[in-house]
């Protein structure tokens, strides 16, 4: 019984080691132009956004979604597929209810340390809106724009291609101060999610799909703690 025992602790091992989310380091620069006509991106395996957090039941043809992670030195790369059959972008502000016209939202937490940051930068909840704008809620509780990633999106159709370029940031950000972005290595380990905000014909958004999943009654919670999100770790040479 002790060696059947230490088997299956040996097994259970073997398999959490296999369940962390790797992400390789492309060799060779992402051109971020909504093109995807890098070899890199082929080597990597679609991930899914399928995690409903807000709305009703859907239809795949409402809204399907799936992405890829890459890194190097400077960035943490993007790639994110999106069907929506119908694009709303209706508050020309970009900084109010900006949740609330589709918009990818990406959540970062660069030393994977979980925690608060409703208004604090332990962590980012960016929102990439439809013209490229990039917004988060800053540490004096206001949103406002942030140029920390670089992103396109090309659609066709209802398909959506989103490439985005994303520089990490640790807590020690500063708001309106010149800061020195992260520079990436393998084995560090960060806080990861992926979320697509769906409004097709309302005064505000009808599903929030992620791609963690969240326990719980109240599973909007990315923009509150970074405990939800999924640990990623850098992997390659």
């Amino acid at each position: 019984m002790r060696y059947f025992n230490c088997f299956l602790i040996i097994l259970l091992c073997l398999c959490c080691e296999d369940a962390t989310f790797k992400v390789s380091k492309t060799t060779k620069g992402i051109q971020i132009d909504g093109l995807v006509n890098e070899a890199s991106w082929e080597t990597v395996n679609w991930n899914p956004i399928n995690q409903r957090w807000l709305g009703k039941e859907y239809s795949a043809d409402d809204f399907s979604g799936r992405y890829k992670l890459l890194w190097d030195e400077n960035f943490l790369y993007v790639l994110a597929e999106i069907t929506d059959d119908k694009l709303i972008d209706t508050h020309p502000d970009g900084l109010v209810k900006y949740w609330d016209d589709d918009c990818l939202e990406i959540f970062i937490d660069s030393d994977n340390s979980k925690g608060i940051h409703q208004y604090t930068h332990n962590a980012f909840a960016y929102h990439i809106a439809l013209d490229d704008k990039v917004t988060d809620i800053g540490t004096d509780s206001i949103p406002r724009y942030y140029d920390h990633i670089i992103s396109k999106r090309i659609t066709k159709g209802n398909l959506s291609v989103w490439e985005a370029a994303i520089e990490l940031y640790d807590d020690s950000y500063l708001d309106d101060q010149e800061n020195t972005p992260l520079k990436l290595s393998a084995n560090k380990k960060i806080g990861f999610a992926i979320a697509y905000c769906d409004n097709d014909a309302s005064g505000e958004r009808e599903n929030f799909i992620g791609s963690t999943v969240v326990e719980g009654e109240d599973k909007n919670r990315g923009w509150i703690d970074a405990g939800v999100f999924e640990e990623i770790v850098l992997v390659g040479k």
